[in-house]
């Protein structure tokens, strides 16, 4: 589809190569005028280097030609080691211009190894890896929030099939799954997800949100659960049953209060349910909803009171 479209694959031959000191200033300060150069110091005896040495190499080799990498066996290039200031290994610098703009020591994950090309690229002017992917996100999520949800889950699916570890499309087919209904088929999404991204925040909070649409689905008649809120404002049961139907017909801030209010009256009722409700909502929402400003500042006043 075309809102997919990005930049071709580049062929992974001549991005990656071996230098020496004698090679460095071409292979290295030269080519990096043209474009991003990742240079791995690293030595065959090095541990470390083992593992993130070929880590890199797929980053790069992912970043479909936007950079190129170098790689320098400072057993065999001790001087341009010793003016570079390699103190330890692996050091990985990004060059541009001729210069280094960004570097790091030791292992790192996956995903900061990612990061770290991604900054590399964007330094260089050019765009990171799957940033035409982000633009298609940006989209589904703007069907979802329109009401397209099938359409919206088309699109996420479609960015799954070219990023099958992108954390905000997984959680973003959760999302659309549950507004349409088919709570089963997002949970079977959501359980499929890779490993890797399976703690990612957009899962976790789809999650949550797949979580508080089971809940609605046995969610009782607002008007009678509020009148027997009234009747006894010490049902706790009732108000909490409360809070899960407000939520359920979209008062998020009331059900929120509900809560709130359970906590204070008896913070340990039913296992602490209140305060778990309340975390659950909350990784729903976004981070910098006033809803969960506001609610999680409330409810750390009750806590350290």
């Amino acid at each position: 589809m075309d809102i997919l479209t990005g930049n071709g694959a580049a062929p992974a031959a001549d991005l990656i190569k071996d230098a020496t000191e004698a090679t460095f200033m071409a292979d290295v300060i030269e080519a990096s005028k043209e474009l991003p150069i990742i240079v791995d110091f690293w030595a065959p005896w090095c541990g470390p280097c083992k593992t993130l040495g070929p880590q890199l190499e797929e980053a790069v080799k992912a970043a479909g030609g936007a950079v190129k990498m170098v790689k320098v066996n400072v057993d065999e290039a001790q001087m341009l080691a010793g003016q570079l200031q390699i103190q330890s290994i692996p050091t990985v610098y990004a060059f541009f211009q001729g210069q280094p703009v960004d570097g790091f020591q030791g292992a790192q994950p996956a995903s900061e190894i990612k990061a770290f090309i991604d900054r590399a690229i964007e330094a260089g002017g050019g765009e990171a890896a799957g940033g035409h992917l982000d633009e298609a996100v940006a989209a589904a999520e703007e069907m979802l929030a329109e009401g397209a949800a099938v359409d919206a889950a088309q699109t996420f699916a479609a960015i799954l099939e070219e990023d099958p570890n992108h954390a905000a499309a997984y959680g973003g087919l959760v999302r659309a799954h549950i507004a349409t209904g088919d709570l089963d088929q997002a949970e079977a999404v959501l359980n499929g997800a890779p490993a890797e991204i399976s703690h990612a925040p957009e899962l976790e909070a789809a999650h949550a949100q797949l979580e508080l649409a089971r809940q609605a689905a046995d969610a009782g008649p607002v008007a009678e659960l509020l009148a027997a809120v009234e009747a006894d404002e010490s049902n706790l049961q009732a108000r909490f049953d409360l809070a899960t139907a407000l939520h359920a017909n979209g008062d998020v801030e009331a059900a929120v209060e509900q809560l709130l209010t359970l906590f204070r009256r008896d913070r340990e009722w039913n296992d602490g349910a209140a305060k778990a409700q309340l975390l659950t909502i909350f990784e729903a929402l976004k981070p910098n909803d006033p809803i969960v400003l506001n609610g999680r500042r409330r409810l750390s006043s009750m806590i350290f009171a």
